[in-house]
């Protein structure tokens, strides 16, 4: 009986120290955490049950007071239990009571850092008081300020702003007042500041001492409008790799994106974060609940977080405008149900109060009622945007019919494509939550990989826009945890083989997928090019922050066509800059002449029909691959395997049930 009492042990203590690892290290998701308390559970109960049964004293002594000569002999014949063993595994040793409590305490320490992550910031923080004042979408002449303001006593909010280079009090314009504010919207206000001059940096002021910067865009077809620089990633979640020392609600990515962001020079400054959901995790490390007030607590935590008042030379992360698309963890895991079931309309609740009200407008061609609309277009300097939601309207994944966009945001977007820019712009950048590529192997069919019937749609309407209007398409998307750029060759060029390799520049439309800005990654191989449709460029798994500065600035280069001489034509540039953990490790750069055929009489040397020019990489600073990356690829296969095995006995369990 006692044998196996210690194998329980063995096996709970075990769990106890791998799964707390896993927790507060490498993934801060649901079951580690109940797994971690259960097992906590089991291990004391089986350790007092041991330590208080008669069978397990090997000395007690007979009626005389007196050892028996067996159980001396039994004494003598036990392996006594070294100090490390007992340390590593958790047993307890039959030799020294010390050793037994302080391996147990191990395994209750761990225990406690795992409850610790588990419920401080959610009980100690809930963050109902908590006031803040952001900047959302900006365009040259008018910002959406977004504020929150729970105590009804400082009522009215004035609003008021001037530019920042006026110090003169008088100088100070009221925008607005608002009067009321109560639950229905959790207590936020947008005001839209009107009026503004372009490229201007201007100051606010709110009447509840709320204040904060900002710079409009620049006046469509300025000099000023040919440049233009943001920044991009997704997924984030307070104290983690979770520290006991740090706030709980402390969110270093920000810090170290803020950090980053004011060695640049006033130049490359961003402009705007475009930040491609996972702004909050409702079911990460554990879901407490579904209903409207749990996901709004979830943001006001976040906004809560101390982070948001680092500061450096360029400001605080709340002097940057954030705009916002809507991903899976704002709602739940892997969510494709619409936007009628629920938990989506409790979701949607603080998205829509806290986001989209600040966020840019609806596209001019929405194919839907504009406030049923959760997709965005906008226009700033040389780049158009365009902002999917990827999640609200999407269907079940992987069958003839299946949709991520629905039929309105689909027909829209088609519509972006196929209309030409204003002069001067040269780029249209589209923004989805989710990759378009399919070479991540796992999650794939949660991605542009589950819907490629539509994805060819997008890509061929994309392809085509490039060859007819002489602009070029980018795209931007997070979700994974990891970055990957990928490009997709038109058909119609007619590369080689050779142009086609995994991580290689070439052509195509590229796409940048970039996350977390703070969250886990896993340490495991899942991204790789399977067929000339998808063709890696650059992959980088590791770094527990990675974000994007995409930079547009014109300037004179030698455009690289493959097989022609060096052409000097002036061109739009976008220069791609990966950040991990604070610091740049990676660089690309994409083209667009803008002298008129420019592109066409190189194009004609090489027998190209394009006048785009290839990628280029400007700089690779990553770690080289070392001995470990074999066995994090075997792990990715394995991983893999275990999907596609889960994934069949689903559909046959399925169909068995049909």
């Amino acid at each position: 009986m006692a044998s196996l009492r210690r194998v329980a042990m063995g096996i709970s203590s075990a769990a106890i120290r791998l799964f707390a690892f896993i927790f507060l290290r490498w993934i801060p998701g649901f079951p580690f955490g109940p797994i971690v308390l259960t097992s906590l559970a089991i291990y004391l109960s089986s350790l007092f049950s041991l330590h208080n049964d008669p069978e397990n004293d090997n000395s007690k002594p007979t009626r005389e007071g007196k050892k028996t000569n067996n159980t001396k002999t039994s004494v003598a014949l036990q392996p006594r239990d070294s100090a490390l063993k007992t340390l590593l595994t958790g047993l307890p040793s039959r030799r020294s009571p010390v050793l037994t409590w302080t391996t147990a305490l191990i395994n209750v320490v761990l225990a406690l850092l795992t409850t610790d992550f588990l419920i401080r910031g959610l009980v100690f923080y809930p963050s109902d008081e908590v006031a803040f004042s952001r900047i959302g979408y900006v365009s040259p002449t008018t910002a959406n300020l977004l504020f929150r303001e729970p105590d009804l006593s400082l009522l009215p909010v004035i609003v008021s702003y001037q530019e920042a280079e006026t110090l003169k009090p008088e100088t100070w314009v009221q925008e607005g007042t608002v009067y009321k504010l109560d639950n229905s919207t959790d207590f936020t206000a947008m005001v839209t500041l009107k009026n503004l001059k372009p490229s201007t940096h201007y100051r606010y002021s709110l009447s509840n001492n709320k204040t904060g910067a900002f710079v409009t865009s620049a006046r469509p077809g300025s000099p000023a409008a040919s440049r233009l620089s943001f920044v991009t990633s997704s997924c984030l979640k307070p104290n983690f790799p979770y520290n006991i020392l740090s706030h709980p609600l402390r969110v270093p990515g920000i810090e170290q994106m803020t950090e980053a962001i004011g060695k640049l020079p006033a130049l490359l400054r961003p402009a705007f974060m475009l930040f491609l959901g996972d702004f909050v995790y409702i079911d990460v490390p554990f879901r407490f609940g579904s209903s409207v007030a749990h996901y709004r607590s979830e943001y006001r935590r976040i906004y809560s977080s101390p982070s948001w008042t680092a500061s450096s030379e360029a400001g605080t992360a709340l002097d940057l405008p954030w705009i916002h698309t809507l991903d899976d963890h704002e709602i739940e895991n892997d969510w494709s149900k619409g936007n009628k079931t629920a938990p989506y309309p409790a979701a949607a609740d603080p998205f829509i109060h806290y986001h989209v009200s600040a966020n840019p407008p609806v596209p001019a061609h929405p194919y839907a009622h504009p406030d049923n609309v959760t997709y965005f277009s906008f226009v700033n300097g040389p780049a158009s945007f365009f902002m999917l939601d990827t999640r609200t309207y999407r269907s079940q994944s992987a069958k003839e019919d299946s949709t991520i966009l629905g039929y309105a945001q689909l027909q829209s977007l088609l519509k972006y494509l196929s209309t030409p820019e204003p002069a001067g712009v040269h780029w249209k950048i589209i923004a989805s939550s989710v990759p378009f590529t399919k070479n991540w192997q796992v999650g794939t069919t949660d991605t542009w990989g589950g819907f490629l019937n539509e994805r060819r749609a997008v890509f061929e309407a994309m392809w085509r826009a490039e060859r007819e209007l002489g602009i070029r398409i980018i795209l931007l998307s997070g979700d994974r945890h990891e970055f990957g750029a990928t490009r997709f060759p038109d058909p119609a060029l007619g590369l080689t083989s050779a142009e086609m390799q995994p991580n290689t520049a070439g052509y195509g439309l590229h796409e940048f997928s970039v996350g977390p800005l703070s969250m886990f990654y896993l340490p495991i191989r899942s991204y790789r090019q399977t067929d000339d449709e998808d063709v890696s460029v650059k992959y980088a798994p590791d770094g527990n922050s990675k974000f994007g500065l995409i930079d547009i600035s014109e300037d004179v280069v030698d455009n690289g066509f493959s097989g022609s001489s060096p052409v000097p034509v002036r061109s739009s540039l976008l220069t791609y800059s990966l950040y991990v953990d604070g610091e740049v490790v990676w660089q690309y750069r994409l083209s667009v002449p803008l002298e008129v055929n420019a592109g066409a009489r190189i194009a004609t040397k090489t027998g190209v029909p394009s006048s785009l020019p290839p990628g280029q990489v400007v700089k690779d600073n990553l770690v080289k691959e070392g001995w470990d990356v074999p066995m994090k690829r075997m792990i990715g296969r394995l991983e893999e395997l275990g999907h596609l095995v889960v994934g069949k006995a689903t559909g046959l369990y399925d169909q068995v049930l049909g």
